[in-house]
């Protein structure tokens, strides 16, 4: 059985990205006029990615424990839901507003007590709700899509619907079957009931079902509806809504500086409502409120979710234009230093990629300083490396610098997989640099976008496929209603899905729309454009720019929250306990399209305060933390860029350089 999968509705883009201080398209400008239409979103035709997936090496990859997915569905890595798919035994999963958990004898489920210490925000799963089927269950997931998954029992033949924002959870039975509410007694309600578990009120409604005490009967085709009670909501008109949830679509358009979003809910019949989160300002939302980790849930009748995102501008490089004589020699002197003294590039793809966007940013101020010889040296060295990369046929004779098709979960893996790139986590970071890179060189040498396409197309496809084929995932990592990427491909813990580096999520979605510029592909340019307009939107809402006066932060006593999970929020990192790594992780590699982290000078400066409180910017990741601290105005930039010129070789990153360094501060502060 095939996944439920929509097609992306890509509607005609008007890109006139906005002027910004600093941070200025160089080497490439965005399409005038991409034309596509509602309808005609297919960034990657099928046909052409299978015959670009057949001239890789095909390869059986890791065994991922894909042991609860039905036949014929391509593996959901990085979803939100990936917990229940992968590993010997299934995870909780976090689809707001409830937490929800599968056990060997049923289901559960609760709506998450949010609460906050110094470090870390909690909603756990923790389930209210616990529901026994009559024989231990076999659960698989059946079908999935933007914003659904479906939950099969194969042994009693029924299935449950897990919708993200919906406020429902629906039980249907294809034999009739009895469940056992353990623990929590269901009281009758004129044609609904209703039980009381802590602080939640929980109502159940259907039908074909039949309630006594604990016991819940549904009919053959019948169905059993749960929700909790919102704060200020009222149970009639709450129920009033309550068709089953079967599906999801979404269209997306983008205009000049604005994305919009919807996210459509398909029912059996009748309307729906959903829960927007913060950062989805949405109408008729007044059927109450839930609590999250996220902030606020507003609950909104209709069955349609509609929001707009500022888009961000993809830059190929900085605008150095408005640096005086001086500035400009001192860059001069230090792009020879670097250039000099360029290390070879690591064979994974991780490290490779950020050491190739980091020479192309340093080839984009060379050009721009008017230095041919270091111009040509980087070019050379980014090209002879990247026509490896991009050789098809590379990896069935070679171990490092290429790529190979793994036919057991579908996805392109590097012949060496660094942080479990394997596994599939983080490759929309590993594969961003690469994207980035090759859109900048690529962008007036068509020569070199089409021997680079067979491979890069491939990566771009690997993190951003939106038409449905059998050979990736629709955008593997992205989730469309929490507006955000997941890093981790199996998702095997008990908070969820997780993601830290959110600033190279974003680079990948500009990485993605320079690819597409450079290449001709519209269809591409308009869904980078949107990818990167709604994680911008999340990194600032969620991340880096949150409001502390929500009631989610009582007790929180931190900036930032670097490391995000379904079910908690983090001030942590994978790497390190430092300060400055927490707010490093979400500027990493403050690109020439990191715009999206200024806007608020304050809050920039709080954070870099906190950042730099127990070692200053002389530590580990201080270049980064530089670089942000220019952002919050001229001023700033100036200092800060009076700061990089004294900083220690050693606290400049691998994948940022001396030169690039002074040159993103230098841009700022003219």
């Amino acid at each position: 059985m095939k996944a439920l999968r929509p097609v992306a509705l890509a509607a005609a883009l008007v890109l006139t990205l906005g002027a910004c201080t600093g941070i200025q398209p160089q080497g490439t400008a965005p399409s005038e006029t991409p034309a596509v239409s509602g309808g005609d979103g297919a960034v990657f035709e099928a046909s052409a990615l299978a015959e670009q997936v057949a001239a890789l090496p095909q390869e059986e990859g890791l065994d991922l424990q894909a042991d609860r997915l039905a036949d014929g569905l391509v593996p959901p890595t990085n979803r939100w839901f990936s917990g229940l798919v992968f590993g010997e035994e299934p995870m909780p999963v976090f689809p707001m507003p409830y937490a929800f958990g599968l056990t060997d004898a049923g289901f559960g489920f609760n709506l998450p007590v949010v609460t906050a210490a110094e470090k870390v925000i909690t909603g756990p799963y923790a389930p209210e709700i616990t529901l026994l089927l009559p024989d231990a269950p076999a659960w698989q997931v059946s079908a999935y899509d933007t914003a659904t998954v479906t939950l099969t029992d194969t042994v009693s033949h029924g299935s449950l619907v897990l919708a993200q924002g919906s406020p429902f959870l629906t039980f249907t039975a294809d034999a009739a079957t009895e469940l056992t509410s353990s623990g929590a007694v269901w009281a009758a309600d004129g044609d609904r009931w209703t039980t009381t578990v802590g602080d939640h009120t929980w109502v159940l409604l259907g039908e074909g079902v039949r309630v006594a005490g604990e016991s819940i009967s549904v009919d053959a085709g019948g169905h059993a509806t749960w929700f909790a009670l919102p704060e200020g909501g009222d149970a009639d008109a709450l129920a009033a809504l309550a068709a089953p949830v079967t599906g999801s679509t979404l269209s997306y358009t983008v205009e000049g500086e604005e994305a919009s979003t919807t996210l459509s809910y398909a029912t059996a019949g009748g309307e729906t409502a959903v829960a927007a989160m913060p950062h989805q300002a949405s109408t008729d939302c007044s059927l109450g409120t839930y609590a999250s980790i996220y902030g606020t849930l507003a609950v909104c009748a209709g069955s349609e979710l509609t929001w707009t995102s500022p888009t961000q501008p993809a830059n190929a490089g900085l605008d150095l234009a408005g640096l005086s004589d001086a500035q400009r020699a001192e860059l001069g002197e230090a792009l020879v230093a670097d250039v000099a003294s360029d290390p070879d590039y690591p064979a994974d793809t991780y490290f490779g990629g950020k050491a190739l966007q980091r020479d192309a940013m340093l080839w984009q101020i060379a050009t721009q300083l008017g230095d041919e010889a270091s111009a040509a040296t980087l070019r050379a060295k980014i090209v002879e490396t990247m026509d490896l990369w991009t050789d098809p046929e590379r990896c069935a004779s070679a171990d490092a610098f290429c790529f190979v098709y793994d036919t057991t979960n579908r996805g392109v893996v590097g012949r060496v997989a660094t942080f479990d790139a394997d596994r599939y986590n983080d490759h929309h970071f590993h594969y961003g640099y690469f994207l980035y890179a090759a859109g900048v060189l690529a962008a007036d040498d068509p020569e070199l976008a089409e021997r680079w396409a067979p491979v890069m197309d491939l990566l771009a496809a690997d993190i951003a496929s939106s038409e449905p084929n059998d050979f990736f995932p629709e955008r593997r990592t992205f989730d469309v209603y929490a507006s955000h990427s997941w890093a981790s491909g199996t998702s095997p813990f008990a908070d969820g899905n997780n993601q830290e580096s959110v600033s190279e999520a974003i680079n990948a979605w500009a990485g993605l729309t320079l690819w597409a510029r450079a290449s001709g592909n519209d269809p591409l340019e308009v869904e980078g454009t949107w990818l990167q307009a709604l994680e911008a939107q999340a990194a600032r809402a969620y991340w880096t720019d949150f409001d502390t006066t929500e009631p989610a932060y009582d007790g929180f006593a931190h900036q930032i929250t670097s490391l995000v999970w379904g079910g908690k929020r983090d001030y942590a990192t994978w790497f390190s306990a430092e300060p400055a790594a927490m707010l490093a992780i979400l500027v990493i590699p403050a690109s020439p399209s990191s715009e999206f982290l200024a806007g608020d000078s304050e809050r920039i400066r709080a954070n870099v305060a906190e950042a730099t409180a127990t070692g200053g910017y002389a530590q580990t990741y201080g270049d980064y933390l530089l670089m942000y601290r220019a952002l919050a105005g001229q001023e700033d930039a100036a200092e800060a860029l009076d700061t990089a010129r004294s900083l220690p070789d050693e606290f400049i990153d691998d994948g940022n350089s001396r030169t690039y360094l002074l040159a993103f501060c230098m841009a700022q502060a003219t």
